[in-house]
């Protein structure tokens, strides 16, 4: 089993070897060309090579618009337009392979269900920590597809080497909550839902790339603050509508979820606003891709709601108390805890002292 992988690891390797090499051949065969310009014209809104691989370019009285700056580009901007094409052909079939690869050293089983974890991020101090955290526990999850949906404009470098360091299949997605949305000074953390536009992204990549017909599996929103037991995603695999279970630190108190009794949910157990319908925490429950490819296609989260009240107004759209499935050991074992790092402000304040004294801590180390 060993040789195999380590053989399999070797012809990626190689592979890849292979792209740098031929991208290197290339760039310098671009950078050596001495014609001076290339003639383009407008296709679609875009500029793009009206004769290719011509030697003998036509004179300007030949033009169609003699006026048009737009037909020409110069030797040196159409090395850069050319490397970029190339390059994000070479990324495509990279990231291909590193599917590939971490499909096979995770053991992925075409006949077992497939998770679909979405996890909502945002730049801060401990972003890296918790997501380190998070992504050390999926790797050893069988058939699970990672969807992290930055709140950013831009998907940021931090982001993207450690998706690929860790190996898992992923797809990484960004959007920025609007302004009128977004926690501020004058708008404290409890008067909106953070994370709300990132898993509606989320749900939006499943219902546009996955097929109910094709895909057996489950969706979960994996928040990146806190901490599971892997025994939580082998029991989600069997749910047919939605399960759901206890969360430890959460709710204000000890613990909080459904009360449960003979494979049934008969109540909830939360010391905050238990008037809700379902009060329960974002990790406390999961949902059949079925359910909401099909039955529920529009079932979405309601970036108007307050925080709490999140999960079960999007709960409320998709099932009933009595339509749900309790899991962990009939609801009495916790896998998943809220376990939110507290930001390190002593380390913060220290660091602006460093910077006053011209002795910050050096940018290039990540953390």
């Amino acid at each position: 089993m060993f040789r195999g992988g380590a053989i399999k690891y070797v012809i990626f390797l190689s592979v890849l070897l292979g792209i740098v090499i031929l991208t290197k051949v290339l760039q310098n065969v671009i950078e050596k060309a001495n014609i001076k310009t290339l003639y383009f014209s407008q296709y679609n809104g875009r500029l793009v090579r009206k004769l290719p691989g011509i030697t003998t370019l036509p004179v300007p009285s030949q033009l169609e618009n003699n006026n048009s700056k737009d037909q020409f580009l110069s030797c040196s901007e159409t090395a850069i337009y050319e490397q970029q094409l190339l390059l994000e052909k070479l990324e495509a079939k990279v990231r291909e392979l590193q599917e590939k690869l971490a499909m096979q050293n995770s053991g992925w089983d075409p006949k077992l269900p497939t998770i679909f974890a979405i996890t909502p991020t945002y730049r801060r101090f401990l972003q890296k920590a918790e997501l380190t955290r998070t992504a050390q526990t999926l790797k050893h999850i069988k058939n699970l597809h990672w969807i992290v949906v930055e709140d950013s404009h831009e998907k940021t470098n931090l982001v993207k080497r450690l998706l690929n360091h860790f190996g898992i299949r992923y797809t990484h997605l960004n959007v920025r909550t609007p302004v009128e949305m977004r926690i501020g000074r004058n708008k404290p953390w409890w008067t909106k839902s953070r994370g709300t536009e990132q898993r509606n992204v989320g749900l939006k990549w499943i219902r546009d790339n996955i097929k109910a017909n094709e895909t057996k599996g489950v969706v979960y929103f994996a928040d990146d603050d806190n901490t599971y037991d892997i025994r939580l995603f082998d029991e989600m695999r069997t749910i047919n509508t939605v399960g759901v279970w206890p969360v430890a630190f959460t709710g204000a108190a000890r613990w909080a979820g459904p009360i449960c009794e003979d494979g049934h949910v008969v109540g909830f157990h939360t010391n905050w606003k238990p008037f809700r319908t379902f009060p329960v925490d974002m990790s406390a429950f999961a949902v059949s891709l079925k359910k909401l490819l099909v039955e529920r296609p529009e079932a979405r989260f309601d970036p108007d709601i307050k925080p709490g009240f999140l999960e079960t107004s999007f709960l409320e759209q998709i099932t009933t108390m009595e339509q749900l499935e309790p899991k962990a050991s009939n609801c009495m074992k916790v896998y998943v805890w809220h376990t939110r790092t507290e930001t390190p402000i002593i380390n913060i304040n220290g660091e602006k002292q460093l910077i006053k004294r011209g002795k910050p801590s050096n940018p290039d180390v990540e953390t």
